[in-house]
């Protein structure tokens, strides 16, 4: 009877397992709170991953997974031991408010854990999907590569950020090209992908003490591909450090940790790329407990222009005289800081400053006209005397630097972004990635690290006519989705195609007048430029008068018009007062202003737009003026490669 019995409880044991062991061979699904987006998870005989809108499939299955070396490839023949869902309504008040003073985190979540230590995390927004591994195993692991990336259509259409080597500045261009021609290639990341009106940007947050990753042209779609470990480097000169050996593997890291979020930021309609901020919300959270030092503002920068200077009684030059004049501009325009870019040290000694600039000088000048002044500095140098050269910027009490030409994502340099970072806030400075690969959440977690290059910004144009008004509608739906971008708006000398030369000492950019004046309220970046030269801004008063009136921090931010590469029109507000830009591509185009988003109130519109003849004299901008109320309706009048920009103020 004891035999029996014992028998009998081992079934009924058999049959509670039976039906666990039958739901862990099934797909298991996860939906966004307003069930548009699904995700599938299949976790039989591999791990793998696929999206759905609506009816739609955007992601085919996808295989995921890390191998570690000594251990296996977790994701192959997962044993699911138990899930957790959970839905999370919250908010967020970052430090730096880039798109919105108030960010909604809004998901639903799903965890699988697996035996062998690992979990897989994946949450379902709204706007749209990301997963990440956590592992919980003893000492170190070596990650000998992830499995990752995205299975598409073939026919599905790709902007190209193209790649050709991991050792880059991530700065692109994007060509559109289908999936299937992608083939073979290296892809930078953003990189976004277009399924009918459907568009989706693959990215990264939570980038910590791990490799950044770019994406590989397959068959069936685009793979994960990971810099690997560095072993050895040769150093060219003082900024250009190739890697020369590399392990067989990735990364040597903590075993019990979380991984890089990857992310799928997903929209119906390109428009709903610029408001995303998943980078943001999947960041980990700052660990910068005072913050209060920390202040967004514009700056003049010296180099785009070269420090060319007209209508001075003096030569200018690298020189204190000249920066003496910087200084005075920005605080006669109400600018925060000034950049002293390349030329104020010699290179390779960040404590060597050349005879011609007087440092305690220009500090003290500036400290006592409100100015903070940013020193340019080369990642190597800085590398090999961090602890004394910022010692000394904070010293001479410098309000930041400017780290250039890292051109690396490896584990090593991603975690030399953030010992620059941690290092920076502890002396009150702050920190502009110049040189640098896209933004993966540091912002976050460090907020004092305000603004990132991996851009082909306005800088190109010393060198290349394929800075087109094209691009510049381009970025902001990829690169601009990853977080803020140093893209060096504002040139005063403007020109059509047909008309524009390349010139390093005398750049002039493509578009018109009013395109640039745009690009203040477009383009977001905590740290925002002033590229061109003060004695150009004084030769044009109205547009220096607008632009010193923009902020570069946002309350609320929406979406008027937006289309991929032709045109985009975005409503910023400040306080009580809204700021709107508009930018065409390569055709000029009429959009409406629809002003409902405006408050009771009576309000007075003053703009800046594209002039009756700035379809053939890019500089061709006129101001315009007009009392508006939230029922107002009137017309944007884009030029080819045009612009439209106004601030919109409570009435008196």
């Amino acid at each position: 009877m004891k035999h029996l019995s014992l028998a009998r409880r081992l079934a009924g044991a058999l049959l509670l397992l039976a039906p666990l062991a039958s739901h862990a061979a099934r797909p298991l699904e996860l939906s966004s709170p307003d069930r548009q987006l699904r995700v599938t998870i299949d976790t039989s005989e591999r791990l793998a991953l696929a999206v759905s809108h609506g009816a739609t499939p955007l992601v085919l299955p996808t295989p995921i997974g890390m191998t570690l070396t000594g251990i296996g490839t977790l994701g192959d023949k997962p044993r699911l031991t138990g899930q957790q869902r959970q839905s999370v309504d919250t908010t967020v008040r970052p430090v730096v408010a880039q798109k919105s003073r108030v960010v909604r985190d809004h998901y639903n979540a799903l965890q699988l854990d697996f035996a062998g230590g690992f979990a897989l995390e994946v949450r379902a927004y709204d706007e749209g999907v990301a997963y990440r591994f956590r592992t919980n195993l003893p000492g170190q692991v070596t990650v000998e590569d992830e499995q990752a990336g995205v299975n598409l259509r073939p026919q599905d259409t790709l902007y190209w950020p193209q790649e050709k080597s991991m050792q880059s500045h991530n700065e692109h261009y994007y060509q559109a090209l289908t999936v299937a021609s992608a083939e073979g290639k290296l892809v930078g990341v953003p990189a976004l992908v277009r399924n009918g009106n459907l568009h989706l940007v693959f990215t990264e947050s939570g980038l910590r003490d791990y490799p950044g990753l770019y994406l590989h042209g397959e068959a069936a779609g685009l793979k994960a591909i990971f810099p690997k470990v560095a072993l050895a480097e040769t150093a060219r000169d003082d900024r250009n450090v190739p890697v020369t050996q590399e392990a067989p593997y990735i990364a040597r890291t903590e075993g019990k940790r979380a991984f890089p979020w990857r992310i799928l930021g997903i929209a119906a309609d390109a428009g709903g790329l610029l408001l995303n901020q998943m980078p943001y919300l999947l960041a980990d959270p700052q660990e910068l407990k005072e913050t209060s030092w920390i202040r967004p503002g514009k700056v003049a920068w010296d180099w785009y222009n070269g420090n060319k200077l007209y209508g001075v009684p003096f030569k200018a030059g690298l020189d204190t005289r000249t920066y003496r004049h910087y200084i005075d501009f920005a605080a006669d325009n109400g600018l925060e800081y000034i950049i002293m870019d390349e030329g104020w040290y010699k290179l390779g000694d960040l404590l060597s400053v050349k005879p011609e600039i007087d440092m305690p000088e220009l500090m003290a000048h500036a400290k006592q006209r409100g100015v903070g002044i940013i020193l340019w500095v080369s990642w190597k140098t800085l590398d090999s005397q961090m602890a004394p050269a910022l010692d000394q910027f904070a010293r001479w009490g410098a309000a930041g630097i400017k780290v250039d030409f890292m051109q690396r994502s490896d584990q090593w340099m991603v975690n030399y972004y953030e010992r620059v970072a941690r290092e920076a806030a502890a002396r009150h400075l702050l920190v502009d990635f110049h040189g640098s690969f896209k933004p993966s959440g540091l912002q976050r977690t460090w907020p004092n690290v305000l603004t990132f290059e991996g851009v082909k910004g306005l800088e190109n144009n010393k060198w290349t006519d394929k800075q087109t008004p094209e691009h510049d509608v381009t970025l902001p739906f990829i690169r601009m989705f990853a977080g803020p971008v140093d893209y060096t708006p504002g040139a005063m000398s403007n020109a059509h195609r047909k008309d524009f030369v390349a010139s390093f000492d005398r750049p002039m950019s493509q578009g018109t007048r009013a395109h640039q004046l745009a690009m203040y309220m477009i383009y977001e970046s905590p740290l925002q430029m002033l590229a061109d030269s003060p004695s150009q801004y004084r030769a044009n008063p109205s547009s220096l008068e607008f632009i010193r009136q923009v902020p570069v921090e946002w309350d609320e931010s929406r979406v008027l018009h937006a289309q991929l590469g032709r045109y985009i029109a975005m409503a910023r507000r400040h306080g009580d007062s809204w700021y709107v830009g508009a930018m065409a591509g390569n055709d000029g185009c009429d959009l409406e202003l629809d002003l409902s988003f405006l408050g009771d109130d009576s309000y007075q519109l003053e703009s800046m737009e594209d002039g009756p003849n700035a379809a053939v004299f890019a500089t061709d901008v006129q101001k315009g003026s007009a009392s508006v109320t939230r029922s107002t309706r009137m017309t944007m009048h884009l030029a080819p490669g045009g612009g439209w920009a106004a601030i919109i103020r409570k009435a008196n």
